[in-house]
């Protein structure tokens, strides 16, 4: 009788696994799910910090929060082969979301390079990599006993393939690989020009209301800590919302008081009404406003409303 045919007929089979397989299976099993909660606490800062005033993304973010943790708690509780799948799967999908919104934005969200994003990505390669495995990895209780007339396949499955490790290896190589590319292809801001430059702005209505933009309709935002001499917003902040570089030049006619302001570096960023004026990287085309009222890098963004 074949040990497919013994495990099927509810028997014991030879070559259980060793003491060694099982402390690594515990050691995947901690690291999935203490892997899983590291990225959940990474999203739950992003969410208090500003990210839970992004349209839909907000609600995304504490959806991920409490399923990782979740899924954290079982597997590490149960140890159940089942929930490390469900788990090995949640880390690929929140990794993918995070790529998806690099590459094309995510309901109207934009992400560009930055250290949280690229530490909570590396997260989710490994707790894939560690759940899958542990998911993969044949218990000394899947070796030895299985119920009569289990399928012969599924009892193959539940005995454990010598493949299924490597391609849990192979697969968490391509997730490192995508999330590489994908940070390398990330906006993570550009120098900046700090002289011979203007900026034409145009008067554009968005939504009934007549909105700043640039010269490709592209709507201009404000920050609140901002003051009439000096940008609060640099380094990460600025790759997100680029900064308008130059003198501004408004149609005759037009309401307010234009100026410019020295950044750090030595740029001339563009102001209206004692306002340093940015665009931002979720509009992905002219009139749109989606960064209107986001609470993101430490104050409140708005769209730059012309009166008068």
């Amino acid at each position: 009788m074949s040990a497919t045919e013994q495990l099927s007929a509810g028997q014991p089979s030879t070559g259980q696994p060793s003491a060694g397989a099982g402390r690594l299976r515990l050691a995947l099993r901690v690291a999935g799910a203490g892997l899983l909660t590291a990225t959940a606490a990474i999203h739950l800062d992003l969410y208090l910090t500003g990210y839970r005033t992004i349209h839909v993304i907000g609600w995304l973010f504490l959806g991920q929060v409490v399923a990782a943790f979740v899924l954290a708690a079982v597997v590490l509780i149960t140890g159940s082969r089942l929930v490390a799948v469900a788990g090995a799967g949640f880390a690929l999908s929140t990794l993918g979301g995070y790529v998806l919104s690099i590459y094309v934005g995510l309901f109207g969200f934009t992400e560009v390079r930055t250290t949280a994003g690229i530490v909570a990505g590396v997260i989710e390669v490994l707790g894939f990599a560690a759940l899958a495995a542990f998911a993969a990895l044949p218990s000394a209780k899947d070796r030895a006993f299985l119920p009569a007339g289990l399928p012969g396949w599924l009892a193959r499955l539940r005995a454990g393939q010598p493949g299924a490790t490597a391609a849990v290896a192979a697969l968490s190589v391509v997730a490192a690989v995508v999330l590489g590319v994908g940070y390398a292809h990330a906006s993570g801001g550009q120098p900046l020009p700090t002289s011979g430059r203007q900026a034409v702005l145009k008067v554009t209505r968005i939504g009934g209301t007549s909105v700043l933009t640039n010269a490709r309709g592209y709507t201009l935002y404000l920050f609140g800590p901002d003051t009439p001499t000096s940008s609060a917003c640099t380094g990460t902040c600025a790759a997100y919302w680029p900064p308008v570089i130059g003198t501004p030049v408004l149609p005759s006619g037009t309401p307010g008081t234009l100026g410019v302001i020295t950044r750090p570096g030595g740029s001339l960023q563009a102001t209206y009404n004692g306002h340093p004026l940015y665009t931002y990287v979720g509009d992905r085309a002219p009139g749109q406003a989606n960064g209107n009222g986001i609470n993101l890098n430490g104050g409140i963004w708005r769209e730059v409303t012309i009166s008068g």
